[in-house]
């Protein structure tokens, strides 16, 4: 059986000892998904996995959603993405900026996100982490009379970023086509929801995709959002996960924020993505 450890004092698990090129046993993958749900981020060490096999493992969380930068799919495997700043023969082989700013993943789908699933395949030199926002702990310390007051409110989400809504300061290959934006529009969600594996409430999607709070004129609803999300990422809630080759991260996304770091375009840094969404 494999070994676990935690990432630092408040959250955040390590596991040793399981091989994800195998199909795992029901009593093993339970171990593993509640390590998950334990640690709302979870790095399974070790690991040398083929397309099919990581599609597999992260089957067993769900159904994996494509995403609509569908230009980087994995060839043959739609369901990863290729986040890579590498390129071949002048050409990007891979989403080089998958966001490098705090938000949920798929909180712009009417149904979003379980987990994200990355395999690291290239490690650069320098840098390259992960950042991660404990959204349980940040919603437990609000104060009680703010809990009260935002239990029950809906936001409106929308593919993009609240703090960057020109989509030529951003990376080049971030920006949707006429084409893939046809796939994406307005959906709601609450803005403190309940996890359906834990029971805990967490603040949801309060930096990137959430634009307005339903029933609240624009520029209230917006202050509230900045507020939350300047009260969530505080040093404090903050983990900073460094890659090693041939780790597999999972993350929960009902539980955290997360933002990638941008590295050095000639440092070849590159993962492969699957998300995971809710049951619908």
């Amino acid at each position: 059986m494999f070994t676990t450890r935690r990432l630092s004092e408040t959250f955040g698990m390590a596991i040793e000892g399981v091989d994800l090129s195998r199909p795992l046993a029901d009593d093993e993958f339970r171990a593993v998904e509640q390590a998950f749900f334990d640690g709302q981020i979870l790095a399974i060490k070790g690991q040398s996995l083929e397309p099919g096999a990581f599609v597999d493992f992260a089957r067993r969380f769900g159904p994996p959603q494509p995403h609509v930068i569908d230009q980087f799919h994995y060839p043959d495997h739609p369901d990863i993405l290729i986040l890579s700043n590498g390129k071949e023969n002048g050409r990007p082989i891979g989403l080089a900026d998958g966001g490098s700013y705090f938000h949920t993943d798929y909180s712009y789908l009417a149904v979003p996100a379980r987990v994200t699933i990355l395999y690291s395949v290239a490690v650069p030199k320098q840098g390259g982490n992960t950042l991660f926002a404990n959204m349980y702990a940040a919603y437990d310390d609000l104060p009680e009379a703010t809990r009260e007051r935002i239990d029950d409110l809906v936001v409106l989400h929308h593919y993009g970023n609240r703090d960057d809504l020109d989509e030529t300061s951003r990376t080049a290959a971030s920006p949707l086509s006429e084409a893939q934006k046809g796939k994406v529009d307005w959906v709601r969600h609450k803005l403190v929801r309940t996890h359906p594996g834990t029971g805990r409430k967490a603040l949801y999607a309060v930096s990137g995709s959430s634009f307005e709070v339903e029933g609240m004129p624009k520029d209230e609803g917006v202050q509230l959002l900045d507020d939350l999300k300047a009260h969530a990422l505080q040093d404090r809630y903050i983990y900073s996960y460094a890659y090693e080759k041939g780790d597999v991260v999972l993350w929960d996304d009902l539980a955290t924020l997360h933002s990638a770091t941008l590295t050095d375009p000639n440092d070849l840094r590159t993962l492969w993505r699957i998300t995971v969404i809710e049951e619908a």
